[in-house]
């Protein structure tokens, strides 16, 4: 095989191997990577990811030089762990830090090693707060394997030895040694016993607001997303499935596009057909020019109104209880009642790198080049897919342009090497836009009610809520939920952190033919909107602030309270404002870190509404990067903004309507406004996530400042199709 989109000076992973094998004091502590500017490139050849002489774990590799290769399970897409994980392990190392450089760990090596990597999957805002403890180990078993090296050289005790900067050292006799000399000795020591870890009060690297290892190569194009690949032969494929979900091919005339320029082949796929072409713009115009024949199936009568309609009337049917204190319909027949029925629709994750995938079937081997947030899942997809053992299939993880979930089930894949097995050849396949919004595994639509009643000192006795929405898992096929209770639907709600009184949960899973699936902070997306609108309500009918009504159902949750207080003061909440201007607050749990935002916006007399400055208080604990973390808030804000001022997937016809950012709009830089990132860390042993936790509270921060604003509440998302007109146009 030739090399693939590489310059002239980069090395495959095949001869970097070879080479870094013969040179003298090479140390083998993992893999192999690439120079610093062709960092996370696609190497020409596959790499077979076995243990080597003088590999010590799966993690690291110190070469002559000093550089040290850190190898990195998780999946980079854009949330920064290709630093924040090299991060951790050079901490305990005692590397310079200028020295490291990340690579992606091989998914057919953890197969092999019975998951020596711990884990491979990306979600769950858990790369760090999963991960730490282990590659901490990494780090620290490393290090003593090059003192105890060096010590041996000098033959002084280890204990009279220690690390900076990549070097180990003996102060007593002025002496010094650099890792890249060591690494050969220390591959053959055996340690009686794996170091102690270090404990936060000891860290001397993670903390610091260090630049990200992976712009450079997003800078200068030499890193490789999924859509970069060239490979030699390669043909393209593009795809036409059926519009409805769960519809199949009827009929279809192949005759009709064969005389087209570059066609090469019509392969069936399930639900659609791919058709293959020696350029990607040929196969996608054939492919829109191809004559197909639906059977749509009974799902072709159904639209969004109806699914409206369906779940709110879920709501009065039956239900599981997730949780249950107290008597709820004693509590609930006294004091003030205040009620709400809060509704969200599906949303597509829009990426912005569509989804695509190279894969080449050959010699009873599979080679699979994409961007995936699940490698191990994803071998095991071309496995099934290909029909060989998951042993003969290796995936060259890349760059993602974006995830937030959806490339954690890798459809694409499962066509890529369906059609590359048909047709003999490697196969770049692509879905357009179009594909890519229509046949998304959406963010599950939901329809929540909550009942409260409030006693005479305003505060609640009692609370209800019952929410009706799609089950992920049993859309994915995961399982049954035969408990009638998924933790997703829940979250948020279940959990919730307010004293409530008398509390009943009830959940009632309500699944239709769209395929629903896990979106940037999951069921918390839209529990958060509901349960913080709902606190603004009840603070309304009690006579209260919103700041202050949640201070007071926050007794005794000191980190809760340490965001709130935090937020209110850097927000300047309570300061007035002119009329058509409004701020709103929210605070919110998930993947164990505490987020609290403030929006302050503007609606004019026409309804048109510009968010003018978020503010966020953080309590997630530690932090490895704090650099990281202002982005990644910045990040969850914006996509969480996107969906609460425009974000829909409707049906018609059992069809997505939506198919490109003309009609699913995200925010633009005009919409973005100034966002404020504060840390109030409590620390302890709370290690908490960070890329998905600033997501839940910007739906209803912006409702509650619309509110505040025009005094019109906004129960249903998006917010585009309320009409907030106040004033004379």
């Amino acid at each position: 095989m030739n090399a693939i989109d590489r310059s002239s000076t980069a090395l495959s992973r095949r001869s970097f191997l070879a080479i870094g094998l013969s040179a003298a004091g090479g140390l083998m502590i993992g893999g192999f990577i690439p120079d610093a500017a062709q960092a996370l490139t696609i190497a020409d050849q596959p790499w077979a990811g076995t243990a080597t002489e003088g590999e010590i774990n799966a993690w690291i590799l110190i070469e002559p030089d000093d550089t040290v290769i850190i190898r990195v399970a998780q999946s980079e897409m854009g949330e920064g762990i290709f630093t924040a994980l090299p991060m951790i392990v050079a901490e305990e190392l005692g590397c310079d830090w200028a020295k490291v450089r990340p690579e992606y760990a091989s998914a057919s090596r953890n197969l092999r090693e019975n998951t020596v990597y711990k884990r491979m999957g990306t979600g769950g805002s858990g790369a760090v707060r999963r991960s730490r403890e282990f590659l901490q180990a990494a780090g620290a078993n490393a290090r003593e394997r090059l003192v105890q090296a060096a010590a041996a050289r000098w033959q002084v005790p280890a204990e009279s030895c220690s690390v900076d900067a990549g070097k180990v050292l003996h102060k007593a006799s002025n002496r010094s040694l650099r890792f890249g000399e060591l690494a050969g000795e220390a591959a053959k020591v055996a340690l009686a016993r794996e170091p102690t870890i270090k404990t936060p009060e000891q860290f001397t690297l993670i903390g610091k607001p260090l630049a990200r290892l992976d712009t450079p190569p997003k800078l200068t194009g030499a890193a490789k997303f999924g859509i970069d690949i060239r490979l030699p032969d390669m043909v393209y494929a593009a795809v036409v499935t059926c519009p409805v979900f769960g519809g199949r091919v009827k009929s279809y005339d192949e005759a009709a596009i064969k005389g087209r320029r570059g066609i090469l082949a019509v392969v069936p796929i399930e639900g659609g057909l791919a058709v293959v072409a020696d350029r990607f713009w040929r196969a996608k115009e054939a492919a829109l020019a191809l004559p197909v024949t639906w059977d749509e199936g009974s799902a072709a009568d159904t639209d969004s109104k109806r699914f409206d309609a369906d779940y709110v009337a879920a709501l009065d049917g039956p239900a599981v209880t997730a949780r249950k204190e107290g008597d709820v319909d004693a509590a609930l027949a006294g004091g003030k009642r205040v009620e709400a029925l809060y509704q969200a629709p599906h949303l597509a994750h829009a990426p912005m790198e569509p989804l695509n995938c190279t894969a080449h079937v050959h010699d009873g081997k599979v080679e699979v080049w994409m961007g995936t947030q699940n490698p191990d899942m994803a071998l095991q997809l071309a496995a099934k897919a290909a029909g060989v053992a998951p042993s003969a299939v290796e995936i060259h993880n890349c760059f993602l342009g974006g995830g937030f979930g959806r490339r954690a089930v890798n459809d694409e894949l499962v066509q890529a090497v369906t059609v590359s097995k048909a047709v003999g050849k490697p196969v770049k396949l692509v879905w357009t836009r179009e594909e890519d919004m229509r046949h998304d595994r959406y963010r599950p639509q939901a329809a929540i009610r909550f009942q409260a009643s409030l006693g005479e000192d305003g505060l609640p006795a009692a609370i209800h809520v019952r929410t009706a929405v799609g089950s992920i898992q049993r859309s994915l096929g995961w399982g049954k939920v035969e408990n009638g209770v998924e933790p997703s639907a829940v979250e948020g709600l279940a959990n919730m952190p307010y004293r409530t009184g008398a509390a009943q949960i009830d959940c009632i899973l309500k699944n239709t033919h769209v395929p629903v699936m896990f979106w940037r902070s999951v069921g918390s997306s839209q529990n958060a909107f509901a349960l913080e609108s709902f606190i603004d309500e009840m603070a309304l009918a009690a006579g209260q602030d919103p700041y202050r009504f949640r201070r007071k159902l926050l007794e005794g949750k000191p980190d809760f309270l340490a965001v709130l207080d935090t937020l209110a003061e850097k927000s300047d909440w309570g300061k007035p404002l002119p009329k058509g201007r409004g701020r709103g607050i929210a605070i919110h749990e998930s993947f164990g870190t505490i987020v609290g935002e403030v929006v302050e916006l503007a609606v004019s007399p026409k309804g048109e509404v510009k968010v003018q400055r978020v503010v966020a208080a953080v309590d997630c604990g530690h932090v490895v990067n704090p650099l990281t973390v202002e982005m990644q808030i910045e990040s969850a804000v914006v996509y969480g903004l996107s969906a609460a001022l425009f974000g829909e997937i409707t049906i018609e016809k059992g069809a997505v309507v939506q198919g490109n950012f003309d009609d699913y709009q995200v925010a633009r830089l005009a919409d973005t406004p100034p966002i404020e990132t504060h840390l109030v860390l409590s620390g302890g042993k709370k290690w908490g996530g960070i890329g998905e936790p600033g997501t839940p509270p910007i739906a209803p921060a912006v409702c509650n400042a619309i509110f505040a604003a025009t005094g019109k509440r906004i129960r249903s998302l998006p917010v585009k199709n309320t009409d907030l007109k106040w004033g004379p146009v």
